[in-house]
């Protein structure tokens, strides 16, 4: 029972730091930089994929969030011009999401809020 409790309460810990953090990125993206927490991952990943442009299925594997979240996201960055949406040419089913240079300075801009909150929020962590 012992082990089970202490199992229980390390997860809880872990939730709890991840939500502490989640809270603080999306506050301060969002005051600064009018973007969400997962609208800068999604960019965040277009970016550090290094690609010109990934497919829907492929970013979802790599994030957080449902396919039909994503999409949300998706569509969110889209109509701000911070990302463009295109059919696959082999497979008419894939939807490919490219970041846009508007997308890239928005990016470039948000990602050192992005770093020194998890910078503030790690270096407390012991």
């Amino acid at each position: 029972m012992e082990a089970e409790a202490d199992l229980v309460a390390r997860w809880r810990e872990l939730a709890t730091c991840y939500n502490t953090i989640a809270c603080a990125l999306e506050r301060a993206l969002q005051d600064a930089h009018a973007l969400t927490m997962s609208e800068y991952e999604t960019l965040d990943r277009l970016v550090d994929l290094g690609c010109e442009k990934r497919r829907v299925q492929e970013i979802a594997a790599a994030m957080y969030l449902s396919q039909s979240a994503l999409s949300r996201t998706i569509a969110r960055l889209e109509k701000h011009g911070y990302v463009q949406r295109g059919l696959c040419e082999n497979d008419r089913r894939g939807i490919f999401v490219e970041i846009t240079e508007a997308g890239r300075r928005r990016h470039t801009e948000a990602r050192e809020t992005h770093r020194r909150i998890l910078t503030e929020h790690f270096a407390a962590t012991p």
